[in-house]
């Protein structure tokens, strides 16, 4: 009986010191990983936390320096843009037409044959240079569009003009320079600012590819004397040039002597007027004229007898569709007038296939299948 009594006091006492062991585990033991666990998890809610919560100022607005060196504060994801006139929405067109909230100036009857109709529904919005009335800043506000952008020839007030303008309108105002050897920059430059970079490196690579193989041609041709003298004639009466010193003659400077070497240079695309006499002096080997102007008729008028070019045959006239391919405007659409004054004056020099390269560009640029009935309309009184 009193070993009995022994025995189970034994195990009593081993069952309580298993307990206590337990308790002692329990509460000594398990909550330092249970601690660990909770701490990082709250860590990490807060670091996400932190993440998610966004800076209104940072997420709202970012910087875009542009070609006049003016830094300019622009929302950072923009979906609306207005041009400021028919140069810039050349540029722009091929790029983000979707974004466009209005046209500088209306197409002509035949643009729908190249670009959608639903772009060419858009409203008139005016423009900003050119000397064709003003921007309608009304009709802009309406649109409000996230940018303004001039793309082209810089104005020497183009820095006033566009703090201005961004001051009076609440819209932000950017130049970006375009020239025909700078459109490549020009492009990247637009991609950055509406962040269609992709789209901006593939028209950037045409006209750089194109450039290059125009330049490299005009060196082997300057190299053997061959460089053909010409005009490039506008108006009612075939008598304004676009003179060497115009950004207008860029692609007719680079192609060619141009004779229209003259003192006070127009600006404007209407180009200086002269007399029939001073082309009769300058007397070049080809004229090429402006779509507007007297190809037709030239050819059987008395005052342009005396004139060489147009005795022997050797006058034309510029391609244009839906834009001029050697101005009106001067944009990136010169490429084209690169590409065809280069089969025009050069033929033994050229490595491409206009119609080739014509199409490439309105398949890139516009999104346009161009026809080979479509092409020989452009071309059939711009080439012999």
């Amino acid at each position: 009986m009193e070993k009995n009594k022994k025995t189970n006091k034994r195990l009593l006492l081993t069952v309580l010191l298993l307990l206590a062991a337990l308790l002692f585990t329990a509460c000594g033991k398990s909550p330092e990983p249970v601690k660990e666990a909770i701490e990082t998890k709250t860590e990490t809610e807060v670091e996400t936390a932190a993440e998610e919560v966004p800076s209104e100022e940072v997420a709202a607005t970012r910087e875009f320096t542009d070609s006049s060196g003016r830094t300019v504060t622009i929302p950072t994801e923009i979906t609306k843009i207005a041009v400021s006139g028919p140069l810039t929405q050349v540029y722009v067109l091929p790029l983000c037409p979707e974004m466009m909230v209005g046209f500088a100036s209306e197409f002509s009857a035949e643009a729908s044959i190249y670009i959608p109709q639903k772009y060419l529904d858009l409203p008139k919005l005016g423009q900003l240079y050119g000397g064709r009335g003003e921007m309608d800043l009304e009709a802009l506000l309406a649109a409000a569009p996230d940018v303004v952008i001039d793309v082209g020839e810089a104005k020497k007030t183009i820095v006033e003009d566009m703090d201005s303008l961004t001051e009076q309108t609440g819209i932000p105002f950017v130049h970006i320079d375009a020239t025909v050897a700078t459109a490549p920059e020009a492009y990247r430059k637009l991609g950055e600012l509406t962040e269609k970079t992709e789209k901006a490196e593939e028209l950037a690579a045409w006209c750089e590819k194109t450039y290059k193989m125009i330049t490299d041609m005009m060196e082997k041709i300057d190299a053997d004397g061959k460089r053909k003298t010409l005009l490039y004639c506008l108006g009612d009466a075939g008598i304004n040039v676009i003179a060497e010193g115009s950004f207008h003659a860029e692609s007719v400077n680079l192609m060619s002597t141009n004779l229209a070497v003259i003192e006070d240079v127009v600006s404007s695309g209407g180009g200086n007027e002269v007399d029939i006499e001073q082309i009769m002096n300058w007397d070049p080997e080809v004229i090429v004229f402006s779509p507007d102007s007297i190809y037709d008729t030239v050819g059987s008028e008395s005052s342009w007898s005396g004139v060489t070019a147009i005795n022997t045959g050797y006058f034309y006239e510029t391609p244009s569709g839906p834009y001029g391919w050697l101005s009106s405007p001067p944009s990136v659409q010169r490429y084209l007038g690169l590409i065809w004054l280069g089969e025009l004056l050069y033929p033994e020099y050229t490595e491409y296939d206009l119609k080739s390269e014509v199409k490439d560009y309105y398949e890139l640029f516009y999104e346009c299948d161009l026809t080979d009935e479509m092409y020989e309309n452009l071309v059939e009184k711009a080439l012999p």
